[in-house]
């Protein structure tokens, strides 16, 4: 396994907030549910990689990814780290790679990433062998001034996490680091006409009203998965 260089680019972070008996039967042991304001945050995160490789390669050799997550937040010794329920991306190769070299629960998708008049639109559709049906559509885009995502308690708590937990096939509690610039986004609006994500991973539409925030990207190093 090995260290993964990569940019994240035309982020929404579309988060609801929810009770935290919703989401801690779905979580393993070995991590804690973390809260803000008393409530769990369920996050649904469309955006697209660029220049996916291995570290030290050159990014040209990089290949793009659209993705689409569902996650939580959750601590362990005390760090804060999201927690990846699903993970849906185009290229087959590329989902076959992360789910046996770094034990991430990919599943294979057709997706796209298209910006247009300062509007991004995300499609995604699970195509994975024998996972349940996953879609999502939708329409977003910034919708007030950037801001410095540490100066904000909520944004900071959703987003200024710099390690990631999943569980593997095998059962066992996997995690891996990541390294980036602290996150500048903006509040951000979304015409969403389609999100079965949350049925897909067992659990019911949030009810809540979700709170967006929308990021034109970072680049990022994450390090090789390592078992908890």
């Amino acid at each position: 396994m090995y260290s993964l260089e990569m940019g994240w680019r035309h982020l929404l972070f579309e988060n609801y907030p929810v009770d935290p008996s919703v989401v801690r039967p779905h979580i393993p042991d070995g991590v804690t549910l973390d809260r803000h304001d008393d409530s769990a945050w369920l996050s649904v995160v469309p955006y697209t990689n660029v220049a996916v490789r291995p570290e030290g390669l050159p990014s040209s050799m990089g290949v793009r990814l659209p993705e689409l997550n569902l996650r939580t937040y959750v601590t362990r010794d005390g760090v804060p780290s999201v927690y990846f329920f699903s993970l849906d991306a185009q290229g087959a190769a590329s989902v076959l790679g992360a789910r046996l070299m770094h034990s991430l629960p990919y599943y294979y998708a057709r997706s796209s990433l298209e910006c247009r008049d300062g509007r991004v639109a995300f499609r995604s559709r699970r195509r994975h062998p024998g996972a349940r049906a996953a879609r999502y559509e939708g329409t977003y885009w910034p919708a007030g001034e950037p801001i410095d995502a540490r100066e904000d308690p909520l944004a900071a708590f959703l987003l200024e996490r710099y390690r990631f937990y999943a569980e593997a096939p095998d059962g066992t509690l996997r995690y891996a680091d990541i390294d980036h610039e602290p996150w500048t986004v903006s509040p951000a609006d979304a015409d969403v006409t389609a999100n079965t994500l949350f049925r897909a991973n067992g659990f019911e539409t949030p009810s809540s009203e979700p709170v967006r925030y929308y990021s034109p990207g970072l680049d990022v190093t994450a390090s090789r998965s390592r078992r908890a």
